[in-house]
Protein backbone atom coordinates (compact mmCIF):
# COMPACT_ATOMS: atom_id res chain seq x y z
CA UNK A 1 0.00 0.00 0.00
CA UNK A 2 1.36 3.41 -0.95
CA UNK A 3 1.52 5.94 1.83
CA UNK A 4 0.41 9.42 0.89
CA UNK A 5 1.30 12.63 2.61
CA UNK A 6 -1.26 15.37 2.48
CA UNK A 7 -0.51 18.99 3.20
CA UNK A 8 -1.53 19.98 6.67
CA UNK A 9 -4.58 22.20 6.76
CA UNK A 10 -3.96 25.75 7.78
CA UNK A 11 -2.27 28.84 6.57
CA UNK A 12 -0.15 29.03 3.45
CA UNK A 13 2.08 31.59 1.83
CA UNK A 14 3.11 34.71 3.68
CA UNK A 15 0.80 34.10 6.66
CA UNK A 16 2.44 30.69 7.20
CA UNK A 17 5.87 32.33 7.00
CA UNK A 18 4.83 34.94 9.55
CA UNK A 19 3.56 32.23 11.90
CA UNK A 20 6.75 30.18 11.47
CA UNK A 21 8.84 33.26 12.27
CA UNK A 22 6.81 33.83 15.43
CA UNK A 23 7.23 30.20 16.51
CA UNK A 24 10.98 30.51 15.99
CA UNK A 25 11.06 33.71 18.04
CA UNK A 26 9.15 31.98 20.84
CA UNK A 27 11.58 29.05 20.75
CA UNK A 28 14.57 31.37 21.01
CA UNK A 29 13.00 33.22 23.93
CA UNK A 30 12.11 29.99 25.75
CA UNK A 31 15.60 28.60 25.28
CA UNK A 32 17.18 31.89 26.39
CA UNK A 33 15.06 31.91 29.55
CA UNK A 34 15.52 28.25 30.45
CA UNK A 35 19.02 27.27 29.30
CA UNK A 36 22.07 28.90 30.86
CA UNK A 37 24.36 27.19 28.33
CA UNK A 38 22.46 28.81 25.45
CA UNK A 39 22.79 32.24 27.09
CA UNK A 40 26.53 31.69 27.48
CA UNK A 41 26.91 30.59 23.86
CA UNK A 42 24.92 33.56 22.56
CA UNK A 43 26.99 35.93 24.69
CA UNK A 44 30.20 34.44 23.29
CA UNK A 45 28.80 34.69 19.77
CA UNK A 46 28.02 38.38 20.24
CA UNK A 47 31.73 38.95 20.82
CA UNK A 48 33.18 36.29 18.50
CA UNK A 49 31.22 37.06 15.34
CA UNK A 50 32.64 40.60 15.02
CA UNK A 51 36.09 39.19 15.83
CA UNK A 52 35.61 36.58 13.08
CA UNK A 53 34.75 39.35 10.61
CA UNK A 54 37.90 41.21 11.64
CA UNK A 55 40.35 38.29 11.84
CA UNK A 56 39.13 36.21 8.94
CA UNK A 57 41.41 36.87 5.99
CA UNK A 58 38.97 35.63 3.36
CA UNK A 59 35.29 35.10 2.91
CA UNK A 60 35.79 31.38 3.48
CA UNK A 61 37.60 31.93 6.78
CA UNK A 62 34.94 34.37 7.95
CA UNK A 63 32.19 31.95 6.94
CA UNK A 64 33.87 29.07 8.79
CA UNK A 65 34.46 31.09 11.96
CA UNK A 66 30.91 32.47 11.99
CA UNK A 67 29.28 29.25 10.80
CA UNK A 68 30.82 27.05 13.46
CA UNK A 69 29.88 29.64 16.09
CA UNK A 70 26.26 29.54 14.97
CA UNK A 71 26.34 25.75 14.69
CA UNK A 72 26.95 25.48 18.44
CA UNK A 73 23.80 27.50 19.10
CA UNK A 74 21.80 25.39 16.64
CA UNK A 75 22.90 22.17 18.33
CA UNK A 76 22.08 23.66 21.75
CA UNK A 77 18.57 24.55 20.53
CA UNK A 78 18.04 20.99 19.29
CA UNK A 79 19.39 19.56 22.54
CA UNK A 80 17.00 21.78 24.48
CA UNK A 81 14.12 20.54 22.33
CA UNK A 82 15.04 16.90 23.03
CA UNK A 83 15.28 17.61 26.75
CA UNK A 84 11.89 19.34 26.76
CA UNK A 85 10.22 16.40 25.02
CA UNK A 86 11.82 13.88 27.38
CA UNK A 87 10.75 15.94 30.39
CA UNK A 88 7.24 16.25 28.95
CA UNK A 89 6.91 12.47 28.71
CA UNK A 90 7.40 12.12 32.44
CA UNK A 91 9.71 12.74 35.40
CA UNK A 92 10.47 9.06 36.08
CA UNK A 93 13.89 7.77 35.14
CA UNK A 94 14.00 5.59 32.05
CA UNK A 95 16.99 4.20 30.15
CA UNK A 96 15.76 5.61 26.83
CA UNK A 97 15.26 9.05 28.37
CA UNK A 98 18.83 8.95 29.63
CA UNK A 99 20.13 7.92 26.22
CA UNK A 100 18.20 10.77 24.55
CA UNK A 101 19.49 13.39 26.97
CA UNK A 102 23.05 12.06 26.99
CA UNK A 103 23.12 11.91 23.19
CA UNK A 104 21.94 15.51 22.95
CA UNK A 105 24.62 16.52 25.42
CA UNK A 106 27.23 14.64 23.40
CA UNK A 107 26.14 16.50 20.26
CA UNK A 108 26.67 19.81 22.05
CA UNK A 109 30.10 18.67 23.26
CA UNK A 110 31.17 17.66 19.76
CA UNK A 111 29.94 20.97 18.33
CA UNK A 112 31.99 22.80 20.97
CA UNK A 113 35.07 20.77 20.04
CA UNK A 114 34.46 21.64 16.40
CA UNK A 115 34.08 25.30 17.36
CA UNK A 116 37.39 25.43 19.26
CA UNK A 117 39.31 23.38 16.71
CA UNK A 118 38.07 25.45 13.76
CA UNK A 119 39.07 28.71 15.41
CA UNK A 120 42.43 27.19 16.43
CA UNK A 121 43.17 25.81 12.94
CA UNK A 122 42.47 29.18 11.35
CA UNK A 123 44.04 31.53 13.88
CA UNK A 124 46.87 29.67 15.65
CA UNK A 125 49.17 29.37 12.61
CA UNK A 126 49.19 33.17 12.35
CA UNK A 127 50.18 33.63 15.95
CA UNK A 128 52.64 30.76 16.24
CA UNK A 129 54.57 30.94 13.05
Amino acid sequence: MEEQFVNKPGKTGISRLIDATEYSRQGLIATWRNEAAFRQEVTLAIFLIPIALWLGESGVERALLIGVTMLVMIVELLNSAVEAVVDRVGPEKHPLSKIAKDTGSAAVSISLLLWVSTWACILLPRWIG
